[in-house]
């Protein structure tokens, strides 16, 4: 699997129809699943928290949780919906997820983060991988990330995607701790440099394909595997767009905002019939236009008109022909 450009899980924002209108941009980034806890894939609605179309491919599932044997049978049951990768959520900070004994206070018990991942690599043949910060709290980065990697490593697990941040779990709120604690990159780097066999991909603070261009092809000798894109694709999917030529080389051209649409519309179509609401799809794609004439139009008319009783693909049309006819205004008055 090319790992050089995956989207991160993001709770409440990267549920199935927000991979679905990623995967219309970009058809090689590797996307992921909102974090779902073990529990909930053992006892809950299963085709709720994990149903997905298989547009979304690659998709990996996010699973939350510090139970060995739990993981291992939510990771089998993950892998029987079809999968392609079991992600451990080692970073999250919420006070939520840490009353659960899972998410990133789990930086503070590798050895426990080892025994999970052994029984997940053992329950699945999809890969089972880490997604961790570089500490908590007073921890020194430098020994906790590196004791967590090598304690997977023993048990077989050899890809790890890391927020370059240490997370705090008393004092900052989850949204203060993806910007407040300082991001080091050199540590991520020096991991890979140290341990040359491990996939590693970075996480955190990465703004634009430049940056994860820049990131890839650093000139210090240490080439990174991966990067993952978080708020920037979400806010800014167009720039999704370029993601297969500039990342992965693909000889296609890029996908524009209007062809997204076009490709996300059978999608969109297929859900309405099964009585999924318009405004469940279009939130996702209120930042598409983001920077150009008529962009304020077009989330207008996504955020008023698709919440009406009925709402159905006009809306879009409309709220697409706000754009067109604001960027043939403007070429008109360039060529008077």
């Amino acid at each position: 699997m090319d790992r050089r450009l995956s989207i991160a899980p993001m709770m409440d924002w990267t549920d199935r129809h927000c991979r679905a209108f990623h995967r219309a941009l970009t058809t090689r980034a590797l996307l992921y699943t909102e974090m779902v806890t073990a529990p909930a894939v053992i006892h809950g609605d299963r085709e709720r928290l994990l149903g997905f179309d298989p547009v979304e491919h690659p998709v990996a599932l996010q699973l939350g949780g510090s139970d060995p044997a739990e993981l291992a049978e939510a990771a089998r049951i993950g892998e029987g919906f079809g999968y392609d990768e079991i992600n451990l959520n080692v970073g999250c900070p919420s006070d939520r997820v840490q009353s659960g004994r899972f998410g990133a206070c789990l930086m503070k018990e590798p050895g426990l983060v080892a025994e999970c991942m052994a029984a997940i690599r053992e329950a699945v043949p999809v890969p089972a991988t880490v997604k961790c910060r570089i500490g908590v709290d007073d921890q020194d980065p430098e020994a906790a990330l590196f004791s967590l990697v090598d304690a997977c490593d023993a048990v077989g697990v050899n890809v790890f995607i890391i927020h370059a941040r240490k997370a705090w779990l008393q004092g900052l709120s989850p949204k203060e701790n993806r910007d407040v604690p300082p991001l080091d990159y050199g540590l991520v780097r020096r991991l890979k440099r140290e341990r040359p066999h491990l996939s590693i991909s970075l996480n955190g603070g990465v703004a634009s394909l430049a940056e994860a261009e820049a990131h890839l092809d650093a000139a210090d000798a240490v080439q990174l595997d991966g990067v993952m894109l978080g708020r920037a694709a979400y806010h800014e999917p167009a720039i999704l767009g370029q993601a297969d030529r500039r990342l992965f080389g693909a000889a296609d051209a890029d996908v524009d905002a209007f062809q997204a649409i076009e490709r996300y519309r059978p999608y969109m179509a297929a859900r309405l019939a099964e009585g999924v609401h318009l405004p469940a799809m279009t939130r996702h794609m209120l930042g598409l236009m983001h920077g150009r004439a008529g962009a304020r139009a077009f989330r207008r008319i996504l955020t008023v008109e698709s919440v009406r009783p009925g709402a159905g693909l006009d809306v879009l049309d409309r709220a697409v022909e706000a754009v067109r006819e604001a960027e043939a205004r403007i070429s008109a008055r360039a060529a008077a």
